[in-house]
């Protein structure tokens, strides 16, 4: 931007000629005065991109005409100049929202760099944001062509959502497809990689498995229990781990992250098997036969999540947890007002569990409602718009009080959620569920080269409806479409987010410890 025009405000203006020339020959206009009050009538009759203010002029000072700027036209980036070097002086101008601050004498240089900053700033950093994932692209795409293991995809995964989160800011759009491109291949990889490893883990015939559903809480959050420090576990149904990247900056004001860790949900990834895996401790078919009257098949009425608080009080009497705790579940606004208020009630717990159901709701509004999907028409503004609930949502009252209190926390979901895109076939009878990733029920047609079949659900341990009870997965961004009116269906489901089967999004999700600054 090196045509932009700088106003340069400085009652002895005539001593910074060098500095004036030195700046035209770069490219730039510079429009001088002589006084703050010069200054804002300048303003008034020019098109200014920046400018340079004289913190000690005779008259309307520099803090003074700061005010005037900043009221007036408040998106023009101010640089504040000084002789003096006083805390007060600084921190005055600080916050009245200056771009930069510079003590004078100045350098050619310095001004150089503030204005590249202030003008320049996006550009450069779209520029070399473009230039880092260029040399990475080469590692990754190596890297996903291993036979990786499963921490191996955790860090892949970690490095796919960093570049996606930084190339958002980027104005290169040909390097975001890049970057699309090789996430598409990634998930091809990694739901080979679910196909073939998937039943020895769940069996426990692996050495090598990762923490799954049903072990985290015994793995990672009973241990916390243990210290004198009181422990609230929240659950935000359906995050995914760039949703979490993406709130992260607005609790590092309050919170160390001391683990910023991954794990996989079970199949399908949906709230009724992950979720209620999470909090009894057990697989699907296990809370069936251990617990029936806490679980809900496909085909019965009613919730299929209404016993989580009774399922977790199970799992820490199984593991020999006597401590005082709370379930707690948030569906709506009123619902999470009423929590805030209620959060000194259960200071004398030592461990309280939040169930926070937004962003699934925000998957599903977008699904349903055509505003929402215009305001969330890709993965970048899906986050955006998560974010911007969040900074304004009842959860993050809930998160300070937390913090004030010292208490530890956990961070976590169920599943996550993908953007779907190919339609795949299937063809079930009236008794066969409705969610678009996953189908289960007695003679499913499908192509099986477009999914992954269980034809025996109890060897992935989920239970059987009936004799002849298939699931079948849908990978990567694949939703299941009927063949009746199936254009209409196919054209309404397209682009919207959804959860069930196998991809990186729905499978790898975020558990983050934090403590209290």
């Amino acid at each position: 931007m090196s045509n932009a025009t700088i106003l340069w405000a400085d009652d002895e203006i005539d001593l910074l000629k060098p500095h004036i020339i030195f700046l035209e020959q770069k490219g730039y206009t510079v429009e001088t005065a002589n006084s703050g009050d010069e200054a804002l009538d300048r303003l008034k009759t020019h098109e200014i991109d920046i400018i340079f203010l004289d913190e000690n002029m005779p008259g309307l000072s520099g803090i003074e005409t700061l005010s005037f700027i900043k009221t007036q036209f408040p998106n023009i980036p101010v640089v504040m100049i000084t002789k003096s070097e006083e805390e007060h002086i600084m921190e005055e101008a600080i916050g009245s929202n200056i771009r930069d601050y510079l003590i004078k004498p100045v350098n050619p240089n310095q001004i150089l760099l503030s204005l590249k900053k202030n003008l320049e700033n996006k550009k450069l950093i779209s520029q070399k944001t473009s230039s880092a994932y260029q040399q990475e692209f080469r590692n990754i795409g190596m890297e996903i062509s291993n036979n990786l293991r499963f921490e191996e995809w955790k860090d892949i995964y970690k490095k796919l959502v960093y570049w996606e989160i930084e190339l958002d800011k980027s104005t290169d759009a040909g390097m975001q497809e890049v970057l699309s491109l090789q996430k598409a291949e990634a998930n091809q990889v990694f739901c080979k990689f679910i196909e073939r490893n998937y039943v020895s883990w769940i069996n426990g015939k692996s050495a090598d498995k990762p923490m799954l559903s049903h072990t985290m809480m015994r793995e990672k959050v009973f241990p916390l229990l243990n210290q004198e420090t009181p422990l609230y576990f929240i659950l935000i149904d359906n995050l995914r781990y760039d949703q979490w990247k993406a709130i992260q900056p607005i609790l590092e004001e309050y919170y160390r992250v001391e683990s910023d860790d991954i794990y996989y949900a079970i199949l399908p990834t949906t709230t009724q098997y992950a979720r209620n895996a999470i909090f009894s401790g057990l697989l699907p078919s296990e809370i069936e036969k251990k617990y029936p009257k806490f679980w809900v098949n496909e085909d019965e009425e009613g919730s299929k999540n209404q016993f989580e608080g009774e399922l977790l009080g199970e799992n820490l009497k199984r593991f020999g947890k006597d401590v005082k705790y709370s379930y707690n579940k948030v569906l709506n606004l009123t619902a999470g007002k009423k929590l805030v208020e209620n959060l000194p009630n259960l200071s004398g717990n030592k461990l309280n569990v939040i169930v926070y159901n937004f962003v699934d709701m925000l998957s599903h509004a977008r699904t349903e409602m055509e505003v929402i999907r215009e305001l969330a028409e890709d993965e970048a503004a899906y986050r955006s718009l998560m974010v911007s609930w969040f900074e304004h949502s009842p959860l993050l009252d809930i998160l300070k009080y937390i913090a004030e209190k010292g208490a530890n926390l956990v961070i976590t979901t169920d599943h996550g959620s993908v953007r779907v895109q190919e339609p795949v076939k299937v063809v079930g009878d009236r008794n066969t569920n409705t969610n678009l990733r996953y189908k289960t029920g007695k003679s499913l047609n499908y192509d099986k080269r477009e999914v992954m079949e269980v034809t025996n659900p109890a060897e992935i341990f989920l239970p059987k409806q009936n004799v002849s009870s298939s699931f079948v997965f849908c990978k990567n961004t694949g939703f299941f479409a009927y063949p009746n009116n199936y254009n209409y269906y196919v054209n309404y489901y397209r682009n919207t987010f959804q959860h069930g089967g196998i991809s990186l999004e729905e499978v790898l999700i975020p558990l983050i410890s934090l403590r209290s600054k």
